[in-house]
């Protein structure tokens, strides 16, 4: 599609021909809060050679990308395998659009189906839709929903979430006049659940947490009374831990990027979304379902499509107007091609693999594990020293590594997150406790 830019006149012929005089008198029913909280983005007006020139310049502040990443903090460096990119670049499935018509449309309402029911099986959960735009928009989704059903104007959100997950949530809760209950952490990491408000909609746990911690959810249902109990994990640990969806958990959510997606400077990423079956119609985006036509053969089509091109306005359950559906498929390859078997492997070398790290950057005098609790393939070290300009060292090494900042917005200080995916070896690994062990 062609971009054709406006000249003034022709948005002042516009505006004339609907009664308006400009572009601030078309928007007036915007609030003031609105306009007060949120800044336009945008270039600034410059030529062409000059937006280009200013883009390149951001584009060198990127890294080598043969740089040892140790990043994670929500999007982490797995392998990709072939297969996913193969079948990607399927003409039928990089061109598909929403299947409005299921008669042409049952190889993408296929797919669909079945990345609902990987996602199912993987969370232990009833249902599950056909993906979100990413896991941040999926958490805050969920609050919403816990909101219609339980109507209490209230969540309780760990301070140990992402946070750019909590960046996105009281946006939206903001939005929506739904006041957040901040809950603190242990010494161990975990959520500390001991002055909870009583009329709460939902309560918001993040497996592992944002310090890489794994919260336990035996008992927890049974401790926060008639609150939704909603559960944002890492999909592929669940590889080994078991499902929220044992430990009675309401709506499961999770960023979908590890199974089969690069990281991509940080997108496109995959939102997953299951809940109880009860809570189907509340749920947001759109479901496939299965069925036989009329000389008994298996079909699939649409089955609930909550949003506002389908339904009443006032009675979707989200703005979000699509999915993922790409991503999605990316997934469902991922996981089909894996299997069970292969899934657990992954997950068990990313755990190994950061327990190695963890044990060789422990042994060295003044670094420590920040928390006690146990992790799977991220954690935080408190550091000796100035956290930032260890990183600098670190990266002046070739270890791609987050700086300190995010960890001092869920307070704390001199400290450092590194993830460790299956893509690490042992000789990256030894080179980066070397390192650190030369660092006086």
């Amino acid at each position: 599609m062609r971009y054709i830019p406006n000249t003034a006149d022709d948005r002042r012929e516009m505006l004339a021909s609907i009664g308006v005089s400009s572009i601030e008198e078309l928007f007036a029913d915007i609030s003031s809060s609105i306009k007060e909280k949120f800044q336009p983005l945008g270039l600034p007006a410059r030529s062409e050679l000059e937006v280009a020139s200013m883009l390149g310049t951001m584009a060198d502040r990127n890294k080598s990308a043969d740089a040892v990443c140790m990043l994670g903090g929500g999007v982490y460096d797995h392998y990709v395998p072939s297969i996913v990119g193969h079948m990607l670049s399927r003409s039928e499935f990089s061109t598909a659009y929403t299947p409005y018509q299921p008669e042409i449309s049952q190889g993408t309402l296929t797919a669909m189906f079945e990345f609902q029911t990987f996602v199912c099986e993987l969370t232990g959960m009833e249902i599950a839709n056909a993906s979100m735009y990413d896991g941040a928009t999926a958490l805050a989704e969920a609050v919403l929903m816990a909101e219609r059903i339980r109507k209490k104007g209230a969540v309780a959100v760990p301070r140990s979430l992402f946070t750019h997950l909590r960046r996105v949530l009281d946006t939206y809760c903001w939005a929506t006049e739904i006041e957040i209950h901040e809950v603190p952490y242990a010494e161990s990491g975990t959520v500390e659940l001991t002055s909870l408000p009583e009329e709460l909609s939902a309560i918001v746990i993040q497996t592992p947490n944002a310090f890489g911690v794994i919260e336990p959810l035996a008992g927890l249902k049974d401790r926060i009374g008639e609150a939704l109990l909603i559960v944002s994990c890492h999909p592929l640990s669940l590889g080994l831990l078991q499902p929220p969806g044992v430990f009675d958990a309401d709506i499961v959510v999770a960023e979908g990027q590890s199974l089969g997606l690069s990281m991509g400077y940080g997108g496109p990423l995959l939102g997953l979304f299951a809940t109880r079956k009860e809570y189907l119609r509340q749920m947001p985006g759109r479901v496939s379902g299965r069925t036989v036509d009329a000389d008994g053969k298996t079909g699939y089509t649409m089955a609930a499509q909550t949003r506002e091109q389908h339904i009443r306005r006032q009675r979707a359950t989200s703005n979000i107007c699509t999915d993922s559906a790409l991503c999605a498929l990316a997934a469902t390859i991922y996981l089909a091609s894996a299997g069970s078997a292969g899934l657990r492997q992954v997950a068990e070398l990313n755990l190994q693999k950061a327990h190695y790290l963890a044990d060789g950057i422990t042994a060295i005098d003044g670094y420590e594990r920040a928390f006690s609790g146990a992790f799977f393939n991220e954690f935080v070290l408190t550091v000796p020293g100035d956290a930032a300009v260890i990183h600098d060292r670190l990266v002046q090494a070739g270890f791609a590594v987050e700086a300190p900042d995010d960890l001092r917005s869920v307070g704390l200080e001199n400290a450092l997150r590194l993830a460790v995916t299956e893509k690490r070896t042992r000789e990256e690994l030894d080179r980066l406790i070397q390192v650190l062990e030369g660092i006086r």
